[in-house]
């Protein structure tokens, strides 16, 4: 184990159970819904076909829970976060999700923005595992689009 890795974890373990923090909103616009649709080969119409989603419960178009989820990278980016200077970095990496569930479906155009709240903190040799609740929400509405919890890993020297 790394002394690097042994300080960052005592500063991230005592940032669990702080407030969570709140990112930028970010629109989540038809274009990139097709994008995402033609990237993952995912054209289901509720997603695509403005004229037959409008028949649907949703009223119109929705983002993929999945284009949602990775959406989590973009906004995790906007969030404000206070740490201390961690020496020895060598790199981060996206470790995985504990849980994920799609709540409520993201309307194209629909403004979205994510809260972070550090849950748990694992050092494992020269690396700490920083488990964050991410949740989504949709502005205007009460329901959230999604909470995840991610994995992040960083790895130090």
């Amino acid at each position: 184990m790394s002394e690097n890795a042994q300080k960052a974890y005592e500063a991230m373990l005592s940032t669990v159970g702080d407030d969570a923090v709140t990112g930028e909103w970010f629109e989540l616009t038809q274009e990139r819904i097709n994008d995402f649709a033609d990237t993952t080969l995912d054209h289901q119409f509720i997603h695509i076909d403005p004229e037959r989603a409008a028949q649907t419960p949703f009223g119109g178009t929705v983002a993929h829970g999945f284009l949602t989820l990775s959406m989590l990278v973009h906004l995790s980016t906007t969030i404000p976060v206070e740490t201390p200077r961690m020496e020895g970095i060598l790199m981060g990496v996206n470790y995985g999700m504990n849980k994920v569930r799609f709540i409520n479906p993201v309307p194209a155009g629909s403004k979205i923005r994510a809260t972070a709240q550090a849950v748990d903190v694992v050092l494992k040799d020269n690396a700490v595992d920083l488990t964050r609740k991410m949740t989504v929400e949709i502005e205007g509405q009460e329901k959230p689009a999604l909470i995840a919890e991610w994995i992040g890993r960083t790895v130090f020297a």
